[in-house]
């Protein structure tokens, strides 16, 4: 990401320019993976937050809702992605989401609500979205919508303003098991254990023509792997075991334990999940480099694993 910063008397304008797309994809396929957010709660500013579109024909389903959720897509779609593409050469971004998930309800995982609701309607989106998730996420959104209520109320009745219903959300509190299906996908919501969390999810989707598994926030389980089952792709947080034991302190470990999956651990359940290929994201480095990373993630899994970055394109 390169930013760069315009002085013009008064006015300080921050250009930031888009990402690259490197598509990994084959062009073939039906379905696309594009990795919106890897990052964490640490503000690194080549990392948006924890977001993944499972982008089928030009319809996509959002899984997280991460910080600069909206941006990533509209660079997306700059870079070809269908469903994210402006409607024409002269036409502003408007990149939109048929459906959304929410794994938990860690504020870094859902910080972009609000930009995913919002700002698809002010661009022109005239239906409510439905929106998925564990228990606690009807309260969440509701205040969003009513701390939200002065903007929607001018806006709907200024002059050419936007729709009077595409700024609503329809809210789904959803136990595990199948949650959704059209034409496109199917999706299976299954409990993962993360820290305290009563209720934090895993999602597995089905396509046409892939089976993806998400693993959401999670310390080392069987839940990931079952759900998996030689599927397609693994797409699994994970943090630098070296990295963790040389610089998280000894009073921080044991919340990082209950709540996260270290490298070599995440090898040990893409190995016992036979998936085709593992994506790495929500990346806690804590120091250490991406290859250090792989390594340690190769130590226990023989098979493709990547780095996930942002714009990735599976």
């Amino acid at each position: 990401m390169h930013l760069s910063a315009i002085l013009s008397g008064r006015a300080f304008v921050l250009c930031l320019a888009a990402m690259p797309v490197v598509a990994h994809a084959q062009a073939t396929s039906r379905t696309k993976i594009v990795m919106l957010g890897t990052g964490t709660p640490i503000p690194d500013p080549d990392r948006s937050g924890p977001s993944v579109a499972i982008v089928v024909d030009s319809f996509a389903y959002l899984f997280d809702a991460g910080t600069g959720v909206v941006r990533r897509a509209s660079a997306a779609g700059k870079a070809g992605i269908t469903a994210f593409r402006a409607p024409g050469p002269r036409a502003q971004p408007n990149p939109r989401f048929e459906k959304i998930f929410i794994t938990h309800l860690h504020s870094d995982h859902t910080m972009g609500l609000a930009d995913a609701i919002f700002t698809p309607w002010i661009q022109g989106k005239r239906d409510p979205v439905d929106i998925y998730g564990p228990s606690g996420l009807e309260y969440l959104v509701q205040t969003i919508l009513d701390g939200n209520a002065e903007d929607i109320r001018e806006r709907v009745a200024s002059a050419g303003g936007p729709s009077r219903e595409g700024w609503q959300a329809k809210v789904h509190e959803v136990a595990p098991g199948e949650i959704f299906k059209d034409s496109r996908v199917t999706v299976r919501a299954f409990q993962v254990p993360h820290s305290d969390w009563p209720n934090a999810y895993g999602y597995r989707i089905d396509t046409p023509d892939r089976s993806i598994v998400i693993s959401g926030d999670t310390r080392s389980s069987n839940a990931v792997a079952d759900a998996c089952h030689g599927c397609d792709v693994l797409i699994h947080e994970v943090f630098s075991d070296s990295g963790f034991f040389a610089s998280v302190p000894a009073a921080r470990q044991p919340y990082h334990r209950a709540a996260h999956t270290g490298a070599a651990a995440v090898g040990s359940i893409a190995s016992r999940a036979r998936a085709k290929l593992l994506v790495l994201t929500h990346q806690l480095f804590f120091g250490a480099s991406e290859e250090q990373l792989l390594r340690e993630v190769r130590s226990t899994f023989a098979g493709k694993v990547v780095s996930g970055k942002d714009l990735d394109v599976y």
